[in-house]
C-alpha cells in the first residue's frame, strides 16, 4: 500500500518584491529626464524671445548686491583711501598726499610718527570697509524696493546697480516702448518719476556726493554724437536731479550734473539700442558733506 501512494512533492514559489524589471525605479529617472528636458527647452525658448536690456536685468538680479570685482573697497582709484585737504571737500580721515611726502630723517626714526601713521592707515582701511559695506546695505535695500513694491517691480528691469572705481552706480535704464522721456524731451515721465523717487530713498541713507549723468542712443543715421545729443542728455541729467531734489534729496549732495550724450554706450556692439538712453547716478567714494564754516 505504502508503494502505491504517489510520491509528495513541494513546490517553492520566489517571491519578488517591487515589481519585475528593476521595480519602479525607471519611472523615476525618466521623470527626472523628462523635467530637465522642459527646463532645457524652456531655457532655449526664454533666450531666443528676450532683448539685450531684459538679459542684463535677470543677470542683475541674480547677481551679488556687489559686484565690485576686489573684496574691499581697497579696489578703487584711491585705494581705499580718500585725498587729503587740498581736494574739493575731500577732507578724509587718511592723509594720502601728506603720507606720500618725502619725510626728514629725524620723524622716519620717530616711533611716534611711525605709531601715527599706522593709526590713519587702519583708520583709512576701516573707513573704507565701513564704506563698502554701505554701499552693498544700499544697493540691497534697492533691489528689495523694487521686488516688494508692486509700482516698482515691473520697473525693476530698468535699474541696474554695480559699483565703480568712481563708487556706487544705480542706472535707469530705458527699454524699447518703455522710454523714461519723451522723444526729444528732457522732463522725465511719470515712469522715471517713480524710479527716480526710490532710487532718492536709498540716496538719502548715505552721505556721499552724488553725480547725475544723462546718456543718449545713436540714432541710425550715424554713431557719433550730434550737437543735439549733448544739450539733450544735460537736460535729462538736470532734469532727473530736480525731481531727485523734489522728493527731498539735499542740493548741497550733487556735485556734478553732466550730459554724455551717446560717448558711453551701454551696449557698445549696437549703440543704437533703447537700452544706451539712460540716468546714471553715482554715489562717490569720498568724506561726506561737511556743514559749512561758520567761524569768525
Amino acid at each position: 500500500m505504502a508503494a502505491k501512494e504517489s510520491a509528495v512533492m513541494i513546490k517553492k514559489v520566489k517571491k519578488v518584491v517591487g515589481g519585475g524589471h528593476h521595480g519602479g525605479a525607471w519611472k523615476v529617472a525618466y521623470a527626472d529626464f523628462v523635467t530637465a528636458m522642459m527646463a532645457f527647452f524652456l531655457l532655449m525658448w526664454l533666450i531666443n524671445t528676450t532683448s539685450p536690456e531684459q538679459k542684463m536685468g535677470i543677470a542683475d538680479y541674480f547677481a551679488p548686491a556687489s559686484v565690485s570685482q576686489s573684496n574691499s573697497g581697497s579696489g578703487g582709484i584711491l585705494g581705499g583711501t580718500s585725498l587729503g585737504k587740498d581736494g574739493a571737500k575731500a577732507d578724509g580721515s587718511a592723509r594720502v598726499l601728506q603720507n606720500a611726502a618725502p619725510q626728514s630723517e629725524s620723524s622716519e626714526d620717530s616711533p611716534q610718527s611711525a605709531s601715527s601713521q599706522a593709526a590713519e592707515t587702519a583708520e583709512a582701511k576701516a573707513a573704507a570697509a565701513a564704506e563698502q559695506a554701505s554701499f552693498q546695505s544700499a544697493a540691497l535695500s534697492l533691489r528689495q524696493a523694487m521686488q516688494s513694491m508692486p509700482e516698482l517691480a515691473e520697473l525693476s528691469k530698468q535699474v541696474i546697480v554695480d559699483q565703480t572705481p568712481e563708487g556706487l552706480r544705480i542706472q535707469l535704464v530705458d527699454q524699447e516702448g518703455r522710454s523714461m522721456f519723451e522723444n526729444g524731451s528732457a522732463k522725465p515721465n511719470e515712469r522715471a518719476r517713480v524710479l527716480l523717487r526710490a532710487v532718492t530713498k536709498i540716496v538719502d541713507q548715505l552721505p556721499n556726493r552724488v553725480i547725475v549723468a544723462g546718456h543718449t542712443n545713436a540714432s541710425d543715421a550715424g554713431v557719433g554724437a550730434g550737437d543735439g545729443d549733448w544739450s539733450l542728455s544735460a537736460g535729462r541729467a538736470d532734469g532727473a536731479r530736480k525731481v531727485m531734489q523734489q522728493f527731498g534729496m539735499d542740493m548741497d549732495r550733487v556735485a556734478q550734473v553732466t550730459g554724455k550724450a551717446n560717448s558711453e554706450p551701454l551696449f557698445p556692439d549696437d549703440p543704437t539700442l533703447a537700452g544706451n538712453r539712460r540716468i546714471s547716478i553715482t554715489l562717490l567714494r569720498e568724506a561726506p558733506v561737511l556743514p559749512p564754516d561758520t567761524g569768525i
